[in-house]
């Protein structure tokens, strides 16, 4: 049997992950939490063959208790199971020790192959997940303005259309501070104080089309 932990904080996740997984009869789960700092103790004491990770978490995010696992330098393998996909996000777990990565808007079974796939020394990727990664590496190698990233370019987009940052985070599915803390880099990289600069400067520069707001 393959020995799992779940973390993720909506209960509705986990038990849905939990009558599906033990079903096929390949898998234990273990133990489940809530927050990062319960996952991690869980994960120590535990040591599951397996973690479902997921990046939104309280306490400490999963890219966080990825980098504490890999200090525990435990056999547990992590994958990442999340709604996030933003390829900065993507490329961090990555780094620091998740051998999977799935959307949560995939389907089970692909969740099942990533198990098999990474338990056999693997990394797996869900194509979606894969593909966004390869069209990010593409365009930044195509000098975006000031060296902004897709991602950088996305939001910049929002901004000359008028979204608050609220928005923008509910539009991009990412966290407030996420937004907040892309603003702050597109503003560095544009050389810019304020908003109003800011559109004038993407205009101005071809990385915001003028019928794109």
């Amino acid at each position: 049997m393959i020995r799992v932990v779940i973390a993720e904080d909506h209960h509705i996740v986990r038990e849905g992950l939990r009558v599906l997984l033990e079903r096929t009869g390949e898998i234990e789960i273990v133990g489940e939490a809530d927050d990062g700092d319960k996952a991690l103790k869980l994960i120590k004491d535990l040591q599951p063959d397996v973690a479902l990770i997921d990046i939104v978490m309280p306490t400490f995010t999963g890219n966080q208790l990825l980098v504490k696992l890999k200090e525990c330098r435990l056999s547990t393998i992590p994958i990442v199971l999340s709604m996030c996909s933003e390829p900065e996000v993507v490329r961090e777990a990555l780094k620091n020790g998740a051998r999977g990565y799935l959307l949560k808007s995939g389907v089970f079974q692909e969740l099942m192959i990533a198990i098999r796939a990474c338990l056999n020394n693997e990394i797996y990727l869900s194509p979606a997940i894969s593909q966004l990664l390869v069209d990010g590496y593409i365009t930044e190698k195509d000098h975006y303005g000031r060296n902004l990233t897709p991602r950088e370019v996305e939001l910049l987009q929002l901004i000359a259309k008028g979204y608050k940052n609220r928005e923008i985070a509910k539009q991009m599915m990412i966290a407030l501070k996420t937004v907040e803390n892309h603003r702050a880099n597109i503003m560095k990289k544009l050389n810019v104080t304020n908003a109003a600069e800011l559109i004038v400067t993407a205009v101005k520069e071809g990385i915001v089309k003028l019928d794109e707001q």
